[in-house]
């Protein structure tokens, strides 16, 4: 049985990141599972930074403690009294988390402090290559996937898009990138991140499997409990989003 610390996070990131969770209910390993749920959870607090603190200010200091959080991990010092910090340095110590994404994930998270507007999409490709591609190539690598941002690059561009209206003020996204453009994107990346997913392990599908929603989001939809199951199911039946 999974000690309470892991329980917690279990419920932490079912009831902030739902679509990623269910994705995680397709990892057989329970050990696996429970590093990427503490993987989640890092995002989540993340994620929370600018949006609890009362100016930018106060949010770079929170995700500061993070990223010094994960100086004392990778350094091989006690982890933090946090329970995502207890639970992602057990993560860490298994060797197959990269520094260099976690960074990114606090990266991008300190422009969401500022919140300021991406001046083109190419600005906004990288922002979501950082929060939402890095994030997948994290869990994949936690699962024994390849480590190469660039295998995985495009279902996490392509969740972004899908998701951007949900996850981005509304003022900050560029003002060429109309919702029927944002659709088409969607379309091909997603037609790439098939192609490059082909050679992904079986074992590591669960990391994008919740890729197989973006469709549903592009097209301004949020899908029902029963739908989500149903293509997450197929997807991970078939290993392709």
């Amino acid at each position: 049985m999974p000690h309470a610390p892991a329980l917690d996070l279990d419920q932490t990131v079912r009831k902030a990141d739902p679509d990623r969770w269910l994705a995680s209910r397709f990892i057989e390993n329970a050990e696996a599972r429970a590093d990427v749920i503490a993987l989640y959870a890092f995002d989540h607090e993340l994620a929370r930074a600018p949006q609890v603190a009362s100016e930018p200010l106060m949010a770079e200091i929170r995700l500061a403690w993070w990223s010094e959080a994960l100086d004392d991990m990778f350094d091989g010092r006690p982890a933090r009294a946090h329970p995502v910090a207890e639970g992602l340095a057990m993560a860490v110590r298994k060797g197959r988390l990269e520094r260099s994404a976690l960074d990114r994930l606090i990266r991008a998270r300190e422009q969401d402090a500022h919140q300021a507007p991406f001046t083109d999409e190419g600005e906004l490709f990288a922002y979501l290559d950082d929060v939402c591609g890095a994030l997948m190539q994290c869990a994949v690598a936690l699962l024994g996937g390849p480590s190469d941002p660039l295998a995985i690059q495009a279902a996490g561009r392509a969740w972004g898009l899908a998701t951007a209206r949900r996850l981005i003020t509304p003022g900050r996204l560029p003002q060429s990138l109309s919702s029927e453009r944002m659709r088409r994107l969607t379309r091909q990346t997603m037609r790439s991140a098939r192609m490059a997913l082909k050679a992904l392990p079986v074992q590591a599908f669960p990391a994008v499997a919740y890729g197989c929603l973006a469709p549903a989001y592009a097209k301004g939809r949020t899908p029902g409990l029963l739908e989500k199951q149903v293509r997450l199911v197929w997807a991970v039946l078939r290993g392709s989003l």
